[in-house]
């Protein structure tokens, strides 16, 4: 019964366009979208950010937070481990 499950799921996916594929890989992604002070911890090293009016996107299978700061006037993408940083709704 299994496999016969298995094989349907299989075909299912199969028969799926690109973006329905992508759209379902993203069912275990989550976000969280305001205003927040993400910061990383390790050791005794401390870095801090504030995101205004965006998100920041966990991944919890892969084990870190992804999101967009601006940095000297400059965009940058910033990924941290989920277990060493701290997010806070300010």
């Amino acid at each position: 019964m299994k496999h016969i499950f298995l094989i349907g799921l299989l075909l299912m996916l199969s028969a799926c366009s690109e973006e329905q594929q992508n759209r379902i890989s993203r069912l275990g992604v989550s976000w969280l979208e305001g205003d927040y002070k993400v910061t990383f911890y390790e050791g005794n090293h401390k870095k801090e950010w504030m995101i205004k009016d965006s998100k920041v996107t966990s991944e919890a299978q892969k084990g870190y937070y992804y999101f967009w700061v601006l940095d000297n006037g400059k965009k940058k993408y910033v990924q941290t481990p989920i277990d060493r940083t701290v997010i806070e709704e300010i």
